[in-house]
């Protein structure tokens, strides 16, 4: 089984409660989603995979894509798993290579909490193929007003019931069109799985068209979440704020 990787490289998550945690970062192409304010570039298949030789420094080999499941986890050894809070599985949308996923993840191993699973928690079938052999799943909420895409709750809600077996948290971007009944509805589907996962509210950086939150809304956005889940966080994208990635 052989993958389309974008690159690997070593860093820092930057986004969710594991800021600041160091992982490796496989980053998988291709998602079944468009949002507006979306970071990753859409398109074909990248020709060639980008491998990070020094961690922050950039200076990237190139592997030809596809790459098989046995030189992607050689690849990520090579940063010493053992000085990594975890192997993060990103994208895109990595839930689209389920099958790639399945022979890779049993092969990652040394990182001291496992596999990291970053998803925008719509592919709940894919994610009940693989979810005994990740350890965390970091999902989206994509709010309407933002992602510029219709309503996804309820497949939001079948992820999150096959991802709460595990150590899972829930993010959604809010932007300056962000609706008090969003955040409303997306914290009352988290409770009816499991009342103490937590919810990030993380606000979004321009782009596309789409303009920032004042920081006094999002104070609202989070005291409103409040009122239904125990542990709701507001947390940038600290990655972009150290300029890495």
């Amino acid at each position: 089984m052989a993958g389309s990787v974008i690159e690997i490289f070593s860093s820092v998550q930057g986004e969710g409660p594991l800021v600041g945690c160091r992982q490796v970062f496989i980053r998988l192409s291709g998602c079944n989603l468009h949002c507006v304010f979306c970071d990753t570039l859409a398109g074909a298949e990248p020709n060639f995979c980008r491998i990070e030789q020094h961690p922050g420094k950039r200076d990237y080999k190139q592997a030809l894509n596809p790459l098989t499941a046995a030189e992607v986890a050689a690849a990520a050894a090579d940063f010493n798993l053992s000085r990594h809070h975890s192997v993060s599985l990103t994208g895109g949308e990595p839930l689209l290579h389920c099958n790639f996923i399945k022979e890779l993840a049993p092969l990652l191993q040394g990182s001291r909490h496992g596999i990291y699973l970053e998803t925008n928690g719509t592919l709940a079938a894919e994610l009940a193929g693989v979810i005994d052999l990740i350890d965390i799943v970091g999902m989206d909420f994509k709010l309407p007003s933002i992602s510029g895409l219709p309503p996804l709750w309820e497949e939001h809600q079948q992820f999150l019931k096959i991802a709460g077996q595990k150590d899972v948290f829930v993010k959604v971007v809010a932007g300056a069109n962000t609706l008090a009944t969003e955040i409303e509805t997306a914290a009352s589907l988290i409770k009816e799985i499991d009342a103490g996962i937590t919810m990030v509210i993380q606000p979004v950086s321009p782009a596309g068209g789409v303009r920032g939150v004042a920081p006094g809304r999002l104070l609202e956005l989070q005291s409103l979440a409040l009122n239904i889940l125990a542990d709701v966080r507001v947390i940038p994208q600290t990655h972009k704020i150290m300029g890495q990635l």
